[in-house]
């Protein structure tokens, strides 16, 4: 009998641990944003310190020569440092954390609609042999979730520091339209990032690119959207100042 019980049991115990790991891994993100500064600060760089050392056991496992190796961890750590410095210049006094707060907004919006869709919708996979719980409806859900919450986490930051909630104008610091449109092609980078970490583990052979986050994985494994996301804003950012200038 305790053999048909253990594994009827299991999945609600990795689910009761993987609630937990999310709940404390929410509260640490919300009081580094709440408080800003050198703490939101302290938290990136933290992160990015271990992503690119997972990053990095990634890489040791699927090379085979020295050079392979080099011009990976290069990539990797301008991957991971690109990201991690956009984070911390987006959370800067003259920006006041709303950019970083819309990005990682978008990255749960996009794991939310894109969960949800995914589930209940289902439908063709998007690339099977990378990851194979990846499907096109999930794309979309995401994009479309990722769009709704940046337009919801933008209302809610313009009515808090205008005090006025109930303005007819509280998307229009950076326009409901534009977010949404935005949110679609942040989703879309996300799903890119997800792809790519999967694609490491699958050459190194892991499913899991660390321990550290109990039922979660790795912090690689937690923050590939984001991190492809932040890249991808830095790079933008650099291409227009290189324009501009």
């Amino acid at each position: 009998m305790n053999d048909k019980v253990a594994p009827l049991l299991k999945p609600r115990s990795d689910l009761g641990i993987r609630t937990l790991s999310s709940v404390a891994m929410m509260s640490v993100a919300i009081i580094a944003i709440w408080l800003g500064g050198y703490v939101f600060m302290g938290l990136v760089i933290a992160v990015g310190l271990g992503v690119f050392y997972e990053f990095t056991k990634l890489v040791l496992g699927f090379t085979h020569s020295r050079q392979a190796r080099i011009l990976w961890l290069l990539g990797g750590l301008a991957y991971v440092g690109l990201a991690c410095f956009t984070l911390i210049l987006f959370s800067a006094p003259f920006f006041g954390m709303t950019p970083a707060i819309l990005l990682i907004a978008g990255v749960i919006g996009t794991d939310v609609g894109a969960y949800f869709a995914g589930r209940s919708i289902g439908g063709a996979k998007i690339a099977p042999r990378i990851s194979p719980s990846k499907t096109w409806s999930g794309l979309f859900g995401g994009m479309i979730g990722a769009g709704l919450m940046m337009v919801f986490m933008q209302a809610g930051i313009y009515a808090f520091r205008s005090g006025e909630a109930g303005d007819g104008d509280v998307y229009l610091a950076y326009g409901w339209f534009r977010l949404l449109l935005t949110g679609g092609a942040l989703a879309v980078v996300a799903q890119m990032g997800d792809f790519f970490e999967s694609g490491m583990k699958r050459r190194a052979g892991v499913k899991d690119s660390g321990r550290l986050i109990p039922g979660h994985g790795g912090l690689f494994d937690r923050t590939d959207g984001l991190i492809a996301v932040a890249f991808a804003a830095g790079v933008i950012m650099v291409f227009q100042t290189v324009a501009g200038s």
